[in-house]
């Protein structure tokens, strides 16, 4: 959330083939050690409250729209029911407003007993119940980013109530902290705290967002005590907030890019498709770059409402898989033209996703030729390769030799998702 924060964010020889393959190895190998509790391997899935239901706290006039106990009861049952969790999505997390306004007579956090009668740990036993996970949300500073009790002082207290709960992660935000150390030192604080509970709670942090303003956030040491990190302010329900997000990814790749991989990812933000601001192509734009960055994918959306194309869109399995990739790098943008934009992933086995996006937004469908040769670091179709357009339709575009060219045409303000793979 960013309300109230703390600032109110080639040759074609095969001995080139193998030294680019070398290149790749290398390059695989980790160079920031990870936050060390075995945890989000892959960027995490599930579903985050926040971008569509907000602090929407009024269950009398808004029942079916509150933060309640009921809302997140019958998102697990759809996440189940709806396929949700069998394409990956597993996390159903709660964000701001689900606290009473103080603290209870032992100091420990308390879910509003109105909106929560069962309390925190009856609904993860329920979430649980569904072969599902729960996650929570609380802040680093003297009050959440609402105006809840916050966490400061209380870090070992909260993250033993969030274990005794059986909490499975834990957003944590940086709201009303009242200095960039103390915020650093907080987050570090309940990191140690969640690990000396024994339970296995994935660490969602803000921290480089809100340290941002003041100097260049030093990744390695986040990587060290979050298992994801937001970098830049909230997502909105629009293509414009869209943009911003990729425009300030794609500038800031050469600080952000390397040091994400299994056990630590940048966070974007929330996919928010299936919702209301977004155009069709606007709502592929997302999940395709997503996937490109190896980003958390956290839908925030009404799973009761949603239409069986962005359901489909959101349960692409090789969209997921790509994503969920082993080999666990981060995508970055390869080349920014007049009109076009060109983002590349490496994947496992010596595949690549290559995605490229239409910076237009006026006039209709644009076409685009790219050689295969300047993908992959050269090496993606060295000396041949499969392309399989994976979105916005999915389709075989055959086989390319490393001379070849690749047309594609896109839509204004869509993306064209591609895999490269090797023949077999």
């Amino acid at each position: 959330m960013a309300t109230g924060k703390l600032i109110n964010r080639g040759q074609r020889l095969g001995c080139v083939l193998a030294l680019s393959v070398l290149a790749l190895v290398l390059w695989g190998v980790p160079g920031a050690k990870a936050l060390d509790n075995g945890l989000a391997m892959t960027p995490t899935m599930g579903w985050l409250h926040w971008e569509r239901f907000m602090c929407n706290v009024d269950c009398k006039e808004e029942p079916n729209s509150c933060i309640s106990e009921q809302l997140f009861m019958q998102m697990a049952d759809l996440m189940v029911s709806d396929g949700w969790k069998d394409a990956g999505y597993q996390y159903l997390c709660i964000d701001d407003c689900w606290m009473a306004p103080t603290r209870d007579s032992k100091g420990k956090l308390q879910a509003d007993p109105e909106r929560f009668p069962g309390g925190i740990h009856r609904l993860a036993n329920y979430v649980h119940s569904k072969g599902l996970k729960l996650g929570i949300y609380a802040d680093v500073g003297q009050k959440t980013c609402a105006g809840y009790p916050g966490s400061f002082g209380y870090y070992d207290v909260d993250a033993k109530t969030f274990a005794d709960w059986e909490v499975d992660l834990l957003k944590f935000d940086g709201c009303f902290c009242d200095s960039v150390d103390h915020l650093a030192d907080g987050y570090k604080n309940m990191s140690l705290a969640l690990n000396r509970t024994g339970r296995s709670i994935v660490y969602s942090c803000e921290w480089p967002l809100y340290v941002w303003p003041f100097y260049k956030p030093n990744y390695t040491e986040i990587r060290q005590y979050c298992n994801h990190w937001r970098n830049f302010g909230d997502i909105f329900d629009s293509w414009q907030s869209i943009k911003g997000i990729l425009d300030w990814t794609s500038y800031n790749q050469d600080t952000i890019v390397d040091v994400a991989g299994p056990g630590g990812w940048n966070d974007p933000d929330m996919l928010v498709i299936g919702n209301f601001g977004l155009s069709w192509d606007q709502q592929v734009t997302q999940i395709a770059l997503w996937a490109i960055m190896a980003a958390p994918l956290l839908m925030s959306n009404d799973l009761r409402h949603i239409s069986p194309q962005a359901k489909a869109l959101l349960q692409d399995k090789d969209v997921i898989a790509i994503n969920q990739d082993l080999l666990g790098k981060q995508g970055y943008l390869l080349r920014k033209e007049d009109k076009f934009e060109v983002w590349e992933r490496p994947l496992s086995n010596l595949a690549w996703a290559v995605a490229i996006r239409s910076l237009l937004e006026i006039g209709g469908p644009l076409s685009h030729t790219i050689s295969v040769a300047s993908l992959g670091r050269a090496v993606a179709c060295n000396p041949a390769c499969l392309i399989t357009q994976l979105l916005p339709v999915k389709k075989e575009l055959g086989f390319f030799e490393w001379t070849s060219v690749l047309k594609t045409r896109i839509n204004p303000t869509g993306t064209v998702l591609l895999q490269i793979k090797r023949p077999s």
